[in-house]
């Protein structure tokens, strides 16, 4: 079945048409990913085709009772709202439904005597519809999604969260939606890795349909089936996951490359023949010449300008960071101290690449704090060398771009407050312009606000800046969120050929893996474990880990068959007639608890909304089942036994 049909697309962008004559679509059940280089319009083509942004031409239908859950790039909410406001609201009728009857359930528990009974007749209707459209069970899978989130606490304010939280609760929303299709812009950005690993798990079994926006290419390699690609303002569908998608690509680059190879062969003798001016009398003349002027005046794919990171080099001294007993905490949302170094120690060597590797939560972001003086210690001593000179990328460059009571900069501006004139690492010079020009900032873009550019724009620009100073001794903070798998590659190229110090927090396994050698794993307790290896290694170590501690579980159990088997391969006895009675009393005991068992089961199934009385029903029904597993213990001990 058809879920969106897109025909004839367009959109303007800032000097021309983002896209123009986008034509696809999706069924149900389709994983599907767009892809391109910052700047040609991803997101926009997403905001477009959820109702956000309004399109310039063309046409966007969604088949009937087609819901469409939307996950933007960067999530707006409302600081006051709880997370329970935030997750709910939604054009689902059955979300609707799940939630007054959430909500009534909170009031009956504080209403007094003369509220109850309408507030009763509320919970008494609405449970009635729950019933009729089967909505325990969703709702069930809601709590299952916000608990796998780790969202808990439904009733904290949006403002209080972290960065990442935020991200969770608004992926939570669109993910609980009752939406067939699925619109996700970086879905990964600022979730831990073990998240990244559920949510791959998720939208690969889901049934809803899924198109997203995303640069993680183990994700892509994992979930999707098909590829969009934009570029030069048209879409084209590129069937398979990301690496087929590749291997497409450079066969398409050969054919092209070959092709005109070929074609330049021809006229070569052509333009000779032309020179010679043979006057097109004849027909076969005359068509000749039109041949000629058509393959000379042929559609010709641009190459892309491309672009390289760099530094001039700047020594290292011999002390380049030492952290000598560091101790640092931070109060949790809470109140309670929450530990994320405990005399923690270490000395930094000349070529260093460390992956930084934790949960969110577990002081990632604090511990880069700390290395680059951004932050104090509690206790303990940070002694950095003479020579280092930090170049610290932070999580959130756009804070960093616009000073809060400042005007906003320029493009040029933001480059020209660093320096006007820059040396490269050959020695030459050139002006602010002139960089950014390398980097495929030129014309209008020059003289616009920073806050005009994309988000991945925007953090090629900060980069830049960055790399301005010469730091030998780089600190990232999730560098990979935003940018483009082209812009990825080419970060990726110089820090493999970077002879400074490198620490990196990110959550792209793919980048990790190709940029450090070396683990420093938080556990959000204060304790900091090593691993040599790359992050993929890493996590193939707690895979084996968790298979071998399932495995030495499953043996103690059948050793302890075995040894219950070779106990008893003896003769058994026969029951004395005490014990005779004794197993018959059982077994008519046994069948009038489990009868009393399934009447409390229907009793706190059953919509009862007295908490006094669910709470009494739970105790007797907890008793029940000790004293059940007592019976059945007792029973088996003596059905081993021959009948009196």
């Amino acid at each position: 079945m058809n879920l969106l049909s897109v025909k004839n697309l367009e959109k303007q962008g800032r000097d021309a048409p983002l896209f123009v004559d986008v034509t696809f679509g999706l069924d149900e059940g389709e994983k599907a990913a767009l892809i391109g280089k910052n700047g040609t319009g991803k997101s926009t083509l997403l905001n477009c085709i959820a109702g956000i942004l309004p399109k310039d031409g063309g046409t966007i239908v969604t088949a009937k009772d087609c819901l469409v859950s939307f996950l933007p790039q960067n999530p707006s909410y409302v600081e006051t709202d709880t997370i329970k406001d935030h997750i709910f609201k939604s054009k689902s009728s059955k979300l609707n439904i799940i939630r007054r009857y959430e909500d009534a359930c909170q009031q009956l528990s504080v209403a007094n005597k003369k509220e109850n009974d309408k507030i009763q007749k509320e919970i008494d209707s609405l449970t009635e519809q729950m019933d009729r459209q089967n909505l325990w069970n969703y709702e069930n899978q809601v709590r299952q999604i916000l608990t796998t989130l780790g969202i808990t606490d439904l009733n904290k304010t949006m403002a209080t969260l972290s960065g990442g939280m935020i991200k969770k609760v608004a992926l939570a929303q669109v993910l609980i939606d009752d939406a067939k299709l699925l619109l996700l812009d970086e879905p990964t950005n600022q979730l831990d890795i073990a998240s990244i690993a559920w949510l791959e798990d998720y939208l690969r079994n889901t049934t809803k349909a899924v198109f997203m926006v995303t640069h993680d290419r183990y994700f892509l390699d994992n979930v999707c089936a098909s590829i969009y690609e934009l570029e030069r303002c048209k879409v084209k569908l590129y069937c398979g996951n990301y690496s087929s998608y590749l291997e497409k690509k450079a066969t398409e680059a050969e054919i092209y490359a070959n092709t005109e190879r070929r074609i330049e062969s021809v006229l070569r003798t052509e333009r000779e023949w032309l020179m010679r001016g043979p006057q097109a009398r004849g027909t076969k003349a005359r068509a000749r010449v039109d041949a000629i002027h058509r393959m000379i005046n042929r559609e010709k794919i641009q190459q892309d300008k491309g672009f390289a990171f760099e530094v001039k080099g700047r020594r290292l001294g011999g002390t380049i960071l030492e952290l000598n007993n560091v101790c640092k905490a931070w109060p949790d949302s809470k109140g309670n101290i929450q530990p994320i170094l405990e005399n923690f120690s270490y000395s930094f060597r000349k070529g260093e690449r460390l992956g930084i590797f934790g949960n969110n939560g577990t002081g990632k972001s604090t511990v880069l704090n700390l290395l680059t003086g951004t932050i104090k210690a509690d206790s303990g001593q940070i002694k950095t060398g003479e020579n280092t000179v930090f170049g610290y990328y932070k999580q959130n460059p756009q804070l960093e771009m616009v000073k809060p009571g400042k005007t906003v900069p320029t493009v040029l501006e933001y480059i020209q407050e660093q320096a006007e004139i820059i040396t490269l690492s050959n020695g030459k010079t050139l002006s602010a312009a002139r960089l950014l020009e390398q980097f495929a900032f030129e014309g209008r873009i020059l003289y616009s606000p920073v806050t005009a550019l994309s988000g991945g724009e925007q953090k090629r620009l900060y980069l830049v800046r960055l790399l301005m100073k010469n730091p030998n001794f780089l600190v990232l903070d999730e560098p990979t969120n935003d940018f483009d798998i082209f812009t990825l590659s080419i970060l990726e190229s110089f820090l493999e050929n970077y002879v400074g110090c490198l620490v990196v927090v990110s959550h792209d396994r793919c980048f990790m893996d190709k940029t450090v050698d070396t683990l420093l794993i938080l556990d959000g307790k204060g304790g900091v474990s090593g691993f040599v290896g790359n992050c993929t290694e890493y996590i193939q170590l707690l895979k084996e880990d968790a298979t071998k501690s399932q495995k030495t579980v499953s043996e103690k159990q059948n050793a302890t068959t075995v040894q219950k088997a070779t106990l008893n391969s003896t003769e058994p006895r026969r029951r004395t007639f005490k014990e005779q009675k004794e197993f018959e009393q059982l077994e008519e005991q046994i069948i009038h608890a489990e009868e009393k068992k399934a009447e409390f089961e229907n009793l706190l199934s059953g919509g009862e909304n007295d908490f006094s009385k669910l709470k009494e029903i739970t105790e007797k029904y907890n008793a029940l089942n000790k004293e059940l597993e007592i019976q059945y213990s007792r029973w088996e001990e003596l059905a081993e036994l021959k009948e009196y």
